[in-house]
């Protein structure tokens, strides 16, 4: 089944839907509007008749329309009610931000089952629960299903986070960094859609160029490879894998109900697909900015240009150390160089510049580079 229905619903019910500032069903209601969401808004609330505006109804089965989409903000104790009469009302697919299942066992482990089960009876998709939501900033369709305070960009970067909390600093940081967004999902506790069910629709989105993830376990890891390594031949794929540690594993646990993961495992495939893991957000973000404003290298040969030879050194070993090729430049490059630099430059990779070079010197030396054909990037 398609997850259309969650990123490009055309019907929203926002069940638990609240007059009340500060509160969740406040925050998503209002986030839905201020984006200009495309489709139609049904808040569900059997104390009022109007929220912000809008009709409000007692129900989801009060509700006239077929819905794609019901966002849950219930509490635990009656979601098994509201998840049976959403199931009944046809309701195609659910975002639960509730918390109180897996990830504080016990008797949360008995409800997610319960909660899945639910879902597989009357075929619906879910992302949660325990999540903060997903947007969508196509402007066919600006679908901001979160309580998060970040008005996100449009742009072509797809996220997705295995935390709430993160999610909400990924999106004020793409804002601080003026970085547009695709598509964002907080998967929470993945009962039921993954990180591979989202990776998988990311990539096929035609908005998306590149994908960023925040994860603390896979949910299956041999899917994962598979889907991954189709991925990252069209599309930069770049995870943050949390619980490194076994005290960083078990917190994570406690967090998403997330089950421990082989660290050593885990680096082996996703080297083995392609996909790039950096140890925290920030460099998730710098490499982020370069692949969101670069186009793909045909391959790994790399020149470096620089006006001192240190620098070009310490890039000289790192790129050799992260499995680059320090391209060999032509004979036609090499007396091209020559003709705008001093005499005492080296115009063998790395290009050395010297100190005296300005700015029209590096314009001049990045476009006789990048034409070389031994030159990837």
């Amino acid at each position: 089944m398609s997850l259309d229905a969650i990123f490009r619903p055309r019907t929203v019910a926002v069940v638990g839907a609240s007059k009340r500032e500060g509160t969740l069903g406040h925050k998503v209601m209002n986030n839905l509007i201020r984006m200009g969401f495309e489709g139609i808004l049904y808040p569900v609330n059997p104390r009022t008749d109007v929220i912000q505006g809008y009709k409000c109804y007692p129900s989801v089965s009060a509700i006239p329309d077929e819905l794609d989409l019901a966002i849950l903000i219930v509490p635990k104790e009656v979601i098994h009610e509201v998840v049976d009469e959403c199931g009944q009302k046809g309701v195609k697919a659910l975002i639960v931000i509730s918390a109180g299942f897996r990830e504080i066992g016990g008797e949360g482990i008995k409800r997610e089952e319960r909660l899945l089960e639910q879902i597989h009876r009357y075929g619906m998709r879910m992302v949660g629960p325990n999540c903060m939501g997903v947007f969508n900033t196509a402007p066919d369709v600006r679908l901001d299903a979160t309580f998060s305070p970040a008005r996100p960009h449009q742009g072509n970067i797809g996220f997705i986070s295995q935390s709430g909390a993160l999610g909400v600093v990924i999106l004020e940081l793409a804002n601080h960094l003026q970085l547009g967004i695709s598509l964002f999902a907080s998967m929470g506790n993945k009962a039921d859609i993954s990180d591979n069910d989202l990776l998988e629709y990311y990539f096929a989105d035609s908005h998306t160029d590149l994908i960023l993830m925040y994860l603390e376990n896979l949910a299956d890891p041999r899917r994962f490879l598979e889907i991954a390594r189709k991925a990252t031949r069209k599309k930069p794929v770049i995870v943050v894998k949390a619980g490194k540690t076994a005290a960083g594993a078990r917190a994570a646990s406690s967090h998403t109900g997330a089950l421990a993961d082989s660290e050593v495992a885990i680096n082996t495939l996703l080297h083995q697909c392609g996909v790039i893991r950096v140890p925290t957000i920030e460099e998730m973000f710098t490499l982020g900015m370069a692949f969101a404003n670069q186009p793909l290298p045909k391959s790994n040969r790399v020149a470096v240009l620089t006006n001192a030879g240190g620098p070009g050194i310490l890039a000289t070993d790192a790129l050799i150390g992260n499995g680059l090729k320090m391209a060999k430049l032509s004979e036609e490059t090499r007396q091209r160089l020559r003709q705008i630099l001093p005499e005492e430059a080296s115009v063998h990779n790395p290009v050395d510049m010297i100190s005296t070079a300005d700015h029209e010197h590096y314009r001049q030396g990045l476009e006789i580079l990048l034409e070389d054909e031994n030159v990837d990037a």
